[in-house]
């Protein structure tokens, strides 16, 4: 990178500070220009701001980081200046007339990663942390920033070159006094580690959930008391509740924070055979969201009789929630019938009355439910769809390599391939195209 750059690092609008970044090999220039007397480095100081024509624009906190030892490995400034957009503006007026120009969004860390500071796993770290809404979400984050997944995934590839070498060896030195088990060596060391890595890609779903959000189906038949509970558990009225049947056309998706986690909660149409075309759709959406979701609200009148429960039926799996709703009514027909119905498939049944505030007793299940979901003392190996392509590209690889052990030549190329697959995820190898995908979904400033 040969020119410099800047950006505004906090929230645009009216504020009591922001925070204005520098940074490139013009970074000490344009201090220079704006303060006439730098600071020293990492240092703050106060410092009166210029304009080019020598107007005044604002008394700042300067601070002044020269490479390597800076945020992007760059000559690095920080300006803190008061929060008012004219004050902005006539600081960044004046930094574009010193040649610097508006940085692209992830710009800032796309050159701490190009520049050695972080690896593409931690820079991804970095955006989730910053989108973070929930203490899970930004533990996550902060994990992976540390260092976590680049560790894990360095030793891995660490274990695969030294089996690569002892492969290596057994072709290109097959006259020479070496052991005369290097390819079986290199084979146990090889299905250890593709042991490793299928835990990883079975734990996929816990890291992606909590970066996502944990979801949650509201499942059942029309006028079972779906849309009451989903208003009850985010505290609202997200949904209309009407006794007309059919009300609820489109999967509403309310964000709720549980037990720290984030929880996206779903109601949906009922589960019925629909006449009219727009509650067909309605009812084919359901069946597609229930389906994916990560745990399902079976919700049942449990006053009536008419057997309503049985269309939501075939979507319920083991470890649902089957609530039997209005218990503070005398029970109908269809309780015992969904009740022998649910723990035939292992759902647990619940018996609750939205009337009688039961909701809260709910929130409570959902919160003990998640944290055995999402919760864990080691945080998972994936947490994005990239990596678990690129691990799954070098599972495939490995596996092969251990199929082929008895020709070095051939185990030792799958080998190779893998060693790529996983040098992929921290950008060790990358191509730009990956890169411009990674750094996109940065904003400005970062």
């Amino acid at each position: 990178m040969t020119d410099t750059i800047f950006a505004l690092a906090t929230a645009p609008g009216r504020g009591a500070l922001a925070v204005i970044r520098v940074s490139g090999p013009s970074a000490g220039e344009a201090l220079q220009a704006l303060t006439r007397r730098p600071p020293p480095p990492r240092l703050a100081a106060l410092r009166t701001l210029r304009a080019p024509d020598g107007e005044d624009l604002d008394r700042a906190i300067v601070l002044w980081f020269p490479a390597p030892a800076s945020y992007t490995g760059e000559d690095c400034a920080e300006l803190h200046l008061h929060g008012g957009p004219a004050v902005v503006e006539g600081v960044s007026a004046a930094l574009l007339e010193a040649r610097v120009r508006l940085a692209e969004p992830g710009e800032f860390t796309r050159r701490a990663f190009e520049n050695g500071k972080l690896d593409l796993s931690q820079a991804e770290a970095i955006a989730d942390l910053i989108d973070s809404e929930t203490a899970a979400q930004a533990r996550q984050a902060v994990a992976q920033l540390e260092g976590a997944l680049g560790v894990r995934y360095r030793r891995w590839r660490k274990v695969l070159i030294g089996a690569l070498a002892q492969l290596e060896a057994a072709i290109d030195f097959p006259d020479e006094a070496l052991p005369q088990d290097l390819p079986a060596s290199a084979r146990g060391a090889l299905v250890k580690l593709l042991a490793e890595i299928d835990l990883a890609l079975d734990d996929r779903a816990r890291g992606r959930r909590v970066r996502d959000g944990y979801r949650v189906a509201v499942i059942g038949a029309p006028n079972a008391g779906k849309s009451s509970l989903l208003n009850a558990l985010a505290g609202r009225s997200a949904a209309i509740v009407a006794s007309t049947p059919g009300t609820t056309r489109d999967v509403i998706e309310v964000p709720l924070t549980i037990a720290g986690f984030r929880v996206i909660v779903a109601d949906m149409a009922g589960m019925r055979r629909a006449a009219e075309a727009i509650e067909r759709e309605g009812v084919r959406r359901a069946r597609d969201w229930a389906r994916s979701a990560d745990l399902r609200l079976w919700v049942v009148d449990g006053a009536g009789g008419v057997g309503a429960w049985r269309e939501a039926a075939p979507l319920v799996k083991p470890g649902d929630l089957c609530l039997l709703n209005k218990a503070d009514l005398p029970p109908g027909e269809d309780a015992p019938q969904t009740r022998q119905a649910a723990v035939g498939v292992g759902a647990e049944v619940i018996d609750i009355s939205l009337r009688s505030g039961d909701a809260e007793a709910l929130l409570a299940i959902l919160a003990a439910r998640a944290s055995v979901d999402l919760a864990g003392s080691d945080f998972p190996a994936v947490t994005r769809a990239r990596h678990e392509t690129h691990l799954r590209e070098a599972r495939a690889n490995l596996a092969r390599g251990i199929a082929d052990c008895d020709e070095p030549e051939l185990a030792a190329e799958s080998v190779r391939i893998a060693v790529r697959s996983l040098s992929r995820i921290t950008g060790e190898v990358g191509a730009e195209d990956v890169l411009d995908l990674v750094f996109a979904s940065f904003c400005i400033g970062k």
